[in-house]
């Protein structure tokens, strides 16, 4: 059993279809999807077969919603409901190249505690799965490294998704560095990779476009009519898990990661389509 604990979002996707008038009125697509980064990676779990438990928190409105959405998925999704705050949004603006700039309202992901793991968390768990999202919200912080103390504590293995350079340059190097440390592998794209300079064996390598990178062994992006680029990390990751957790076999775990990132960015949204 695979366990992720985060982020949980609904996002709002606007694609210019012309150009961009300031101040004034621009013809768009907008649609909203199920979204999250640690909700996605589960998503994609599910769908390919793992099995896989959520954790993560939403406004008390969208419980069932969300909880169905990753069941769809073969998830065992285990959501709790913040009674004052809405879930989590992000806007996205997708550009020519599909390519998105984010704008985030955390809402009840930042109130996520201990208090909110079901008692049976951690049954037949082998491997626990976080995205940098919660490392870098105070709140949510404890909670993170609680985690991570406790699979360890278990024998459990532990990936992380740094997954923002902002956030991360904010942090700091050093500071980040002690949070991944307890991390088998992470997941850092190119621009978090030239800013953290990760070293050890655990280190998969994203590289879009250009593939991926993991222990010597590399592995090319496959072709795809790109549509939206949202979520192609977290379908990596999952993918590459989907194979690694059981198998550790490094070739098939790439090729996982990357027919899983293909078929995300061949759809709108950042999930695979039920």
């Amino acid at each position: 059993m695979i366990l992720v604990v985060g982020d949980l979002v609904d996002d709002i996707g606007v694609r210019p279809l012309g150009a961009v008038n300031a101040a004034s009125d621009t013809v768009s697509e907008i649609r909203m999807t199920a979204g999250g980064s640690a909700a996605n990676v589960a998503a994609w779990l599910g769908h390919l077969g793992a099995d896989v438990r959520f954790v993560g928190r939403c406004g008390a409105d969208a419980v069932e919603r969300h909880a169905a959405a990753l069941a769809a998925y073969g998830v065992d999704a285990r959501i709790t409901g913040d009674p004052d705050l809405p879930t989590a949004t992000i806007v996205l603006t997708l550009d020519a190249e599909a390519d998105r700039t984010m704008y985030v309202d955390r809402a009840a992901n930042a109130t996520m505690t201990s208090e909110h793991l079901p008692r049976d968390v951690w049954d037949d768990v082998t491997w626990l799965h976080l995205t940098g999202y919660s490392f870098f919200d105070d709140a949510v912080r404890p909670l993170a490294l609680e985690l991570v103390a406790e699979a360890r504590r278990r024998g459990a293995g532990v990936s992380i998704d740094p997954s923002s350079l902002g956030f991360v340059e904010a942090a700091g190097r050093e500071t980040v560095l002690a949070w991944l440390a307890g991390a088998d592998l992470v997941f850092p794209n190119e621009d978090e990779q030239g800013f953290l300079q990760l070293a050890g064996g655990g280190v998969v390598l994203t590289r879009g476009a250009d593939g991926a990178a993991f222990a010597g062994r590399t592995v090319a992006a496959l072709e795809a009519d790109v549509v939206d680029t949202v979520g192609a990390g977290d379908a990596f990751a999952a993918g590459f898990l989907s194979r690694w957790v059981p198998d550790r076999d490094a070739e098939a775990s790439l090729r996982a990661g990357a027919e899983a990132a293909a078929g995300c960015v061949s759809v709108r949204g950042a999930r695979p389509v039920v």
